[in-house]
């Protein structure tokens, strides 16, 4: 009597190993498929910064391209990219603040955290993947939302030039775009370090707090550069925050460059050579660290 292959699976198929898990990789897909604003906020942004010039377009108020010095007070072309650039930037990096604060709490409050947990997922495998949104995920769609949007701006600016008359070419001679691509490449991935810290402790708060996760985000850091102040008359605090978010990153670029047709070139050896950085990363690790035993530990809300 012969066995049917339906019932007897053949050798090759029984012999194949099974696909192994890979629970991180499933873990941040979870997160990307329930965290929609990840992607969505930057290229709504764009959206946004893409509708405003099409009305200066129309409305004649953006004037493209003003050869040499003919117009001494015209902003130059490039610069509409750059602040196009850091919309979206700043958009990203709002979205970055609010997913942290609410990556770990909102399992908690909803009390998805025990079915969560009831899956063989680690807890550091959990935080793990909730941190690389904010810290590579973002600045990756970010990037390509602010390529995607330069070209479109492109293609309208050349347009509007053509009609006017102008010289398309003279155009594209003011706007070094690999330049600018290039540094804003270098700054998202500078931020991506520089921030570590930021996100950490933002994730932490998440992971500890009941509810108000923004006031305990921002509170903390803010209470202890005014008491320091009103104590001491001092500013060490507030000098290391805003150097932490704003002008810490400085040191990864070349000199500001002499005039507008110029950009800064990227130097990362001053940066990854900096103490701040190496600090900060450290730092980072122990927030998420923290992180991850608060995970374990903290009940539902």
């Amino acid at each position: 009597m012969t066995a049917s292959s339906d019932v007897f699976p053949a050798p090759a198929a029984a012999a194949r190993p099974m696909a192994r898990t890979r629970p991180f990789l499933w873990s941040v897909r979870r997160e990307l498929w329930e965290n929609r604003s990840i992607y969505l906020a930057p290229l709504i942004a764009a959206a946004v910064v893409l509708f405003g010039v099409v009305l200066g377009h129309i409305t004649s108020h953006q004037i493209v391209f003003q050869p040499h010095s003919a117009h001494p007070r015209q902003i130059p072309p490039i610069v509409a990219y750059l602040i196009a650039a850091f919309a979206i930037i700043v958009t990203s990096c709002i979205v970055g603040v609010f997913y942290c604060l609410a990556a770990l709490n909102a399992d908690r409050r909803d009390r998805s955290v025990l079915f969560w947990k009831s899956l063989p997922v680690s807890d550091l495998t959990t935080v793990l993947s909730k941190a690389v949104l904010p810290a590579l995920i973002l600045p990756a769609v970010t990037f390509v939302a602010i390529i995607a949007t330069h070209l479109l701006m492109l293609v309208m600016d050349a347009a509007a030039a053509g009609l006017r008359g102008q010289s398309i070419a003279d155009l594209m001679g003011q706007l070094p775009l690999a330049q600018v691509w290039l540094d804003l490449a270098w700054a998202l991935v500078m931020l991506a370090f520089w921030w570590a810290p930021v996100w950490g402790w933002l994730l932490l708060v998440s992971a500890w707090s009941k509810r108000m996760t923004f006031l305990w985000g921002v509170a903390p850091p803010l209470a202890i550069c005014v008491v320091e102040r009103i104590a001491f008359g001092t500013d060490y605090a507030w000098k290391l925050l805003h150097n932490r978010l704003v002008s810490g990153m400085g040191v990864g670029f070349t000199e500001e460059p002499r005039n507008h047709l110029e950009m800064p070139w990227p130097d990362p050896l001053p940066f990854f050579a900096s103490p701040g950085l190496w600090a900060g990363l450290v730092v980072a690790a122990a927030f998420l660290a923290g992180a991850v035993w608060l995970r374990r530990r903290r009940e539902p809300i």
